[in-house]
């Protein structure tokens, strides 16, 4: 019995470290939101897809995410740079823009400090 408390203990725990990861990830996109859209007022945000890691991002497709403009963003958005073969987050944002259902996926550094890229 002693055994099924721990279990679930710990089950509590990596729950929880899991949903401050989220937050902190939806918090970062709506400052990044705030500061380089258009009309962030315009954009309604529906919901968030999970948090999720990828090594599979090269620096080329980085670049090119970078230097593609978004009609609902201001042009010549400042990113930090990505050191090669770091882990990025990858958060999914499904909004409402102009009576449109669009999505984005934003990329983040290794401690979701920073928006690296967006798509």
């Amino acid at each position: 019995m002693r055994l099924l408390y721990i279990i679930i203990g710990i089950l509590a725990v990596i729950s929880l470290a899991g949903c401050g990861k989220q937050w902190k990830a939806e918090e970062l996109v709506e400052q990044f939101i705030e500061q380089n859209a258009q009309n962030p007022e315009k954009i309604n945000r529906l919901s968030y897809g999970r948090l999720d890691s990828t090594r599979h991002i090269s620096d080329s497709l980085l670049l090119s995410m970078q230097a593609k403009d978004h009609a609902q963003f201001k042009p010549g958005i400042g990113y930090e740079a990505k050191t090669s073969g770091r882990i990025l987050y990858l958060l999914r944002m499904k909004y409402e823009y102009e009576g449109d259902t669009l999505s984005n996926t934003f990329y983040m550094d290794e401690h979701i400090q920073q928006i690296v890229g967006f798509k």
